[in-house]
């Protein structure tokens, strides 16, 4: 979703900063750099760099903010969708193509996601860290058996994406107009330079 699909990063560091403030953190404000560098990471993971301060009960009480915060303010914010992107998931839908999101986002990101840019009908499933607690690549192999998929390409835009999708057992592309800029692209299946290039990948 993040950087292969859309740009939310402002609205998130809109949303961490008001947690901070909620819970009275006494830090400064996280920036768009910050998250970007961090883009693609379970929330455990992010908030023990963001808010190294916090543990037990506290973090708790901030995770469960930030997730209140996020519900209440995402359908309001939104992000950006990269462009083709509405067009290419479209036509690769009406081509037959079945298309499945995997995130390591909080239970609702996913279906807020869908339902801000109108995406729902186009996407068959959905698993994200948030819904069932565990990492990328044990979702991705979920679809996979789910839905007997024998060769699934992933698309993400970090090196971590690339790992999840190797450890699962999938192709991988490569969004280089994404976060991941310390990417090497020789890694990778195939690379996008836009997301429209996709359909040229299933042609």
């Amino acid at each position: 979703m993040d950087g292969t699909l859309w740009d939310a990063v402002d609205s998130y560091a809109e949303i961490w900063n008001r947690t901070l403030a909620d819970c009275g953190v006494a830090r400064r404000a996280v920036t768009r750099d910050e998250l970007i560098a961090l883009m693609g990471h379970p929330l455990k993971e992010i908030s023990s760099i963001l808010v190294p301060s916090l543990g037990g009960a506290e973090l708790e009480a901030f995770f469960a903010r930030l997730e209140a915060n996020d519900k209440a303010m995402m359908p309001r914010l939104g992000g950006r969708l990269y462009p083709g992107v509405r067009d290419t998931i479209a036509a690769l839908h009406a081509a037959g193509t079945p298309m499945y999101m995997v995130s390591n986002c909080g239970p609702d990101g996913l279906p807020m996601f869908l339902d801000y840019t109108g995406l729902r009908p186009f996407i068959a499933d959905t698993l994200s860290y948030g819904h069932t607690g565990v990492e990328k690549d044990v979702n991705i192999r979920t679809l996979m058996q789910r839905y007997t998929l024998t060769r699934p390409l992933y698309v993400g835009d970090t090196r971590g994406d690339l790992l999840s999708t190797r450890r699962a057992g999938a192709a991988f592309s490569w969004a280089s107009y994404g976060f991941g800029l310390d990417f090497d692209a020789a890694d990778a299946d195939y690379v996008l330079n836009t997301f429209s290039d996709l359909k040229t990948i299933f042609e």
